[in-house]
């Protein structure tokens, strides 16, 4: 108990930090989907602490219960106003968290931490650079279902989820042609779904996507 204890204690410092740079940036005149983005980033590394310090199943599925749940009734409640207040109608906070428990109940048991960790930062940085870069950049719109994207942002969002589905996967199994080809296919297909998304379903759709086409070309490769 006192080492879940400690490795607990690193993962709450972390989003202590994440929070405070948001606030600080906050503070600093940068708007509200600036600040947002940075919790977004910085939230999703939780899955590498968890990862790398082997923090227990049952402990990162009890801490995204707890954070849906929080997440349901900020919708209700002010209970995180600068994470939701996107002028737009999203459950992707909730979302958000649920993808994390989810993803741990599925790779956490059999030992396969990089595919969730591929899930969460795919969204994260994916994501959340592609609506950055689509925003202040975005000069090409085209629409899906209603929702407005950009191509600068949507070609975005492939260049970084190549990168971070290589990075990991590098880093687990070395410099091989699947690295690069399962990289690729991943990307594609976060791509996809990210830009087919409403209502911030990609926080749900994109890590489990993207986590299960590396998982799935892995097991065939």
């Amino acid at each position: 108990m006192s080492s879940l204890l400690l490795k607990s204690t690193a993962v709450v410092i972390w989003l202590a930090l994440v929070g405070g740079l948001s606030e600080l940036l906050r503070h600093r005149g940068y708007g509200p989907e600036i600040t947002r983005k940075v919790v977004h980033i910085g939230a999703g590394h939780v899955i590498l602490i968890a990862w790398w310090l082997g923090i227990p199943a049952w402990a990162g599925i009890a801490a995204s219960a707890i954070f849906s749940l929080v997440a349901l009734l900020s919708y209700r409640f002010p209970i995180l106003p600068g994470i939701n207040s996107v002028g737009r109608k999203s459950l992707g906070t909730f979302f958000y968290a649920l993808s994390i428990g989810l993803l741990i109940i599925w790779f956490w048991p059999q030992g396969l931490p990089q595919y969730a960790a591929i899930g969460i930062l795919t969204m994260t940085w994916g994501d959340g650079m592609a609506a950055l870069v689509g925003q202040r950049l975005g000069q090409h719109p085209y629409q899906i279902w209603g929702e407005k994207k950009s191509w600068e942002g949507s070609l975005t969002m492939l260049l970084v989820s190549y990168g971070v589905c290589a990075s990991v996967l590098l880093g687990v199994q070395g410099p091989q042609l699947a690295t690069w080809v399962v990289a690729a296919a991943a990307a594609m297909v976060a791509t996809l779904l990210e830009s087919a998304s409403k209502y911030g379903v990609d926080n749900l759709s994109v890590p489990l996507g993207t986590a299960a086409t590396c998982f799935w070309l892995g097991l065939f490769w």
